[in-house]
């Protein structure tokens, strides 16, 4: 009998199983695709950054970088985050210098020295060299063959159907098989709502599309950092000889609609190109382009921990859980060998925040 399932075999599960089979446990992985990271995973636009405002999201963030650039196969490139600031917000500067994370303030000429815009509104701009991309699918290749090196075991194709607690034991069905275990981790990305709700409870983790649009080869040179108009969410970077770039529709219905919406290409070109003009002219690469989900909370940040006994949760992180992983899984492992996280204070993202009425401003969403 395992001492752990994890349900979701995605970066954050992927490195969860991870550490706790590092911490001596028999670990079983549960995913319902054939292989993995198939779902958020997979469609990240796959930025790491430790710009945001609230501690807990900062330093799991900046420990989680400092794992990936010692991966090989995360492929950690350090091209830098530049947040184009519109109005004076020194207390996200004043919360990263004060954990002593790289962020540096600059001013608006110093910022065109890295990518051309329009001033128009704007105070300053920040940037992280040590942000970056990293490739979500190798890293979570690693995670999985160094928890499969420690003994765990990871079944593709066997979605949760259903699980319950007697006798100090969940006790996890599938389509192939019946499992028991005394934890279960639920590492389901935007479809831990849907799972909570088969173990007869309420987690406030829905899906949000999301699209990433992508330009054919453009006709000039570039090596842009991840670059965000903090004042309209438009963001876009350097990939190969593409851009991607992109922007979160504030009226996306939750749910698991499918397929790019072309028709919030507009808004999203029209606030590009009012702060980045050089824009115009480009060609989009439709078939490069692509749609995946954020695994929204009320408030845009995760889930984590022990939910209640013997259930922890790993989700719910608006768009930030490739950059999150690495920690998380440390995390986890920590919350079941100790009974609690021992790196870091969980409290801020512990489920019972919300019924307690105390959900978290991070102003650091994009």
């Amino acid at each position: 009998m395992p001492d752990i399932v994890v349900v979701g075999a995605g970066i954050v599960g992927a490195a969860s199983a991870y550490r706790l089979a590092e911490k001596g446990l028999k670990v079983l992985i549960l995913e319902k695709e054939a292989t993995y990271a198939q779902g958020s995973t997979g469609k990240s636009a796959a930025g790491v950054r430790v710009q945001f405002s609230e501690p807990l999201n900062v330093l799991l963030s900046y420990r989680s970088i400092l794992e990936y650039r010692e991966i090989p196969e995360a492929a950690y490139r350090p091209i830098g985050y530049l947040f184009l600031v519109p109005e004076a917000q020194e207390e996200a500067l004043r919360v990263q210098k004060a954990l002593g994370v790289p962020v540096e303030r600059l001013s608006l000429e110093e910022a065109k020295t890295k990518v051309p815009f329009r001033e128009e509104g704007l105070a300053y701009a920040t940037f992280g060299p040590m942000d970056g991309v990293i490739d979500p699918h190798g890293a979570t290749a690693f995670y999985l063959r160094e928890a499969r090196r420690l003994g765990a075991e990871v079944r593709f194709s066997e979605p949760l159907l259903r699980a319950e607690r007697r006798e100090g034991v969940w006790r996890v069905e599938t389509p192939k098989g019946r499992y028991e275990a005394p934890y279960l981790l639920l590492c389901t990305g935007a479809w831990t709502g849907e799972v909570g709700r088969t173990l007869g409870l309420e987690i406030p983790v829905q899906p949000v599309r999301r699209m990433v649009f992508a330009t054919a080869p453009t006709p000039f040179p570039h090596a842009f950092p991840l670059t965000v108009d903090l004042g309209t969410g438009f963001y876009f970077r350097s990939e190969g000889s593409r851009l991607l770039f992109g922007r979160s529709n504030p009226e996306e219905p939750p749910g698991f609609r499918e397929g790019m919406d072309w028709r919030w290409l507009g808004p999203t070109l029209e606030a590009g190109l009012a702060r980045f003009p050089f824009l115009e002219g480009l060609f989009l690469d439709r078939k490069a382009s692509w749609w995946g989900y954020y695994e929204v909370t009320p408030d845009h940040n995760p889930i984590l921990g022990f939910v209640e006994e013997g259930l922890l949760v790993a989700a719910g992180f608006s768009g930030h859980g490739v950059q999150q992983a690495a920690m998380v899984g440390r995390l986890m492992a920590e919350e079941v060998a100790f009974g609690k996280a021992q790196s870091l204070d969980l409290t801020p993202f512990r489920l019972r925040r919300f019924w307690e009425g105390k959900p978290l401003r991070e102003r650091g969403i994009v």
